[in-house]
C-alpha cells in the first residue's frame, strides 16, 4: 500500500514508522495514535526529504512540544551564531526548530538544517520571498510567492506557516474595526501590505489549493499563520483575531479534504482571564486541530523578562488545549536572541510545557517531579542535578555558595528541616546549634 501523507496512511489503517517513533515516545498504543492523526488532531510534521528527522508527534493526548525560533537578520547574520543555537536547542530538547531567516544565504542555511537536524524544520516562506526576489514587494507576483512555497518544500521543510487567513474580507474587518497595535505579525504585516498596494487578493488564500497539492506531494504540514494575532492585551480576543480564527477553521477542512496535515496558530497578547476561553474557541473552530501558540504573553510591561511572561500563558494555554508552545527569549520586542536568551526561552517553555502535562494527566508526566521529590527527600544533590531540567544552572549555583555540611544548602544549613525531619523520624537526636 502507498500513501501520500501521514494523514493520508492514518485513514488507510496504515502504521509508519514515524506513527511508530511517536507512539513510543509517547507511551501510546499506536492504532490510538493513527487514529487521532486521521482524525487530524495529532500532526506528525515529516517531509519525505528530511530523512533525518526525529519524528514527533503534536496534538491531543501528546506531551506538549516546544518550538525555537531562530535565524539571520540584516543587523545580525552570523550564520555560525544560529548554527550554534540551533544544536544547543536540539541539546535541550526542542522538539522543533523554526527558521526565521531574513537576509543573506537563507537557502543553504535551510538545507543543512534539513540535512543535519534531527528536529522537526519549519519555515515562513513570506520572509524568504522577500529576501529571494530582492526587488520592491509590490513587484512581487502571485506565481512568485507561490513558487518559494514549492522551493520551501522541496527544500524538506516539515511544516510552513502560511498566513492564509488575512483575505479580502478579514483585511476589510480590520481597517473597519482599529487596533492599539494594528498586525503585529511579521508576515501578516507584509501580505496585509502587499494586498493594499497591489489591491489584489491575498495569493496563499487564493491559490490555496494548489498550496495544498505541493504539501500533500512532499508530506508537509500546514501551519495555519494568525496574521492578526493580537500584538497587547488591550487588543486580545478582538473581532479581527476571531474572524481569522474562523477562516482558519474554514481552511483547515479544505486541507484535510486533502490529507495535508494542520496547525492551527494562535495569540499572541492576552490576559490571563481570556487564555482558557480562547482555547476552547478554537478546539471548536478548528475541530481539534493542534493549537500552536505563541505565549501567550499576559501582560506587555516587562521587556527582558518576556520568556517569564510567556511561560505564565503558554502553561495556562497548554493546560486548556494549546499543544505546541513557541518559546519566547528574554530579548523578545528588543533585539535578535543571543545563545544565552534561547537557553533561558527554551528553559521558561520547558517548564510551561512539563506544568501543563501535569495537570492534564498526560502518561508520565508527573513521574519525574516524584523522582525529584524523592531525591530531595534523601538529600541526594547528585540525583538531584541528574533530574534538574537545567543541571548546569543547578550545580553552579550550589557550587557559588558551598554550604558548612554537604547534607544542607547555605540557605538553611543545620535549620534544613528535611534534614531533621528525616533524622527524628529515624529516632535521632536534633541539636541544631550542638551539630
Amino acid at each position: 500500500m502507498t500513501y501520500t501523507t501521514q494523514m493520508n496512511a492514518a485513514r488507510q489503517g496504515i502504521i509508519t514508522k514515524e506513527m511508530e517513533a511517536v507512539a513510543a515516545k509517547e507511551q501510546m498504543d499506536v492504532q490510538k495514535l493513527r487514529q487521532l492523526v486521521a482524525e487530524g488532531k495529532v500532526a506528525i510534521p515529516a517531509n519525505k526529504l528530511h530523512t533525518c528527522l526525529e519524528a514527533n508527534g503534536i496534538g491531543s493526548m501528546l506531551k506538549t512540544k516546544i518550538n525555537v525560533n531562530l535565524g539571520t537578520s540584516r543587523d545580525w547574520k552570523d550564520l555560525d551564531m544560529e548554527l550554534e543555537k540551533v544544536n544547543d536547542a536540539v541539546k535541550m530538547g526542542a522538539e522543533s526548530i523554526m527558521d526565521l531567516s531574513s537576509f543573506g544565504d537563507t537557502q543553504k542555511f535551510r538545507r543543512k538544517l534539513t540535512s543535519e537536524c534531527p528536529a522537526i524544520i519549519g519555515t515562513v516562506p513570506i520572509y524568504d520571498a522577500v529576501v529571494y526576489y530582492h526587488k520592491p514587494l509590490k513587484e512581487i507576483t502571485s506565481e512568485e510567492w507561490i513558487n518559494i512555497v514549492e522551493m520551501h518544500a522541496k527544500d524538506g521543510v516539515d511544516f510552513m506557516t502560511i498566513h492564509v487567513g488575512i483575505n479580502k474580507n478579514t483585511a476589510k474587518r480590520f481597517k473597519e474595526n482599529k487596533r492599539l497595535t494594528n498586525i503585529v505579525s511579521r508576515g501578516g504585516s507584509i501580505i496585509f501590505a502587499w494586498m493594499e498596494m497591489t489591491g489584489q487578493e491575498n495569493p496563499f488564500y487564493e491559490h490555496y489549493d494548489r498550496i495544498l497539492d505541493i504539501c500533500q506531494q512532499y508530506d508537509v504540514t500546514m501551519s495555519l499563520g494568525d496574521a492578526c494575532r493580537p500584538g497587547c492585551i488591550a487588543d486580545a480576543g478582538d473581532i479581527s483575531q476571531i474572524e481569522e480564527l474562523v477562516t482558519l477553521g474554514e481552511l483547515t477542512k479544505r486541507a484535510w479534504k486533502k490529507d495535508v496535515q494542520v496547525i492551527i496558530e494562535g495569540p499572541g497578547h492576552m490576559p490571563l482571564n481570556q487564555i482558557e476561553a480562547n482555547m476552547k474557541i478554537q478546539q471548536t473552530v478548528c475541530q481539534g486541530a493542534p493549537f500552536y501558540v505563541l505565549g501567550p504573553l499576559v501582560t506587555d510591561i516587562a521587556p527582558g523578562y518576556d520568556h517569564i511572561t510567556a511561560a505564565i500563558g503558554g502553561a495556562i494555554a497548554a493546560t486548556y488545549g494549546a499543544s505546541f508552545l513557541c518559546y519566547v527569549t528574554p530579548a523578545e520586542h528588543l533585539r535578535l536572541p543571543d545563545v544565552n536568551d534561547v537557553k533561558e526561552g527554551i528553559i521558561a517553555s520547558k517548564i510551561a510545557a512539563h506544568a501543563a502535562d501535569i495537570a492534564k494527566g498526560i502518561k508520565g508526566a508527573a513521574d519525574w517531579d516524584y523522582e525529584m521529590s524523592t531525591a530531595r527527600k534523601n538529600l541526594d544533590w547528585e540525583e538531584m542535578f541528574r533530574l534538574c531540567i537545567d543541571p548546569e544552572k543547578a550545580r553552579r549555583y550550589r557550587a557559588e555558595a558551598k554550604p558548612e555540611k554537604e547534607d544542607t544548602c547555605s540557605m538553611c544549613g543545620n535549620f534544613c528541616a528535611v534534614k531533621n525531619m528525616n533524622r527524628i523520624l529515624d529516632g535521632k537526636i536534633v541539636n541544631i546549634y550542638d551539630e
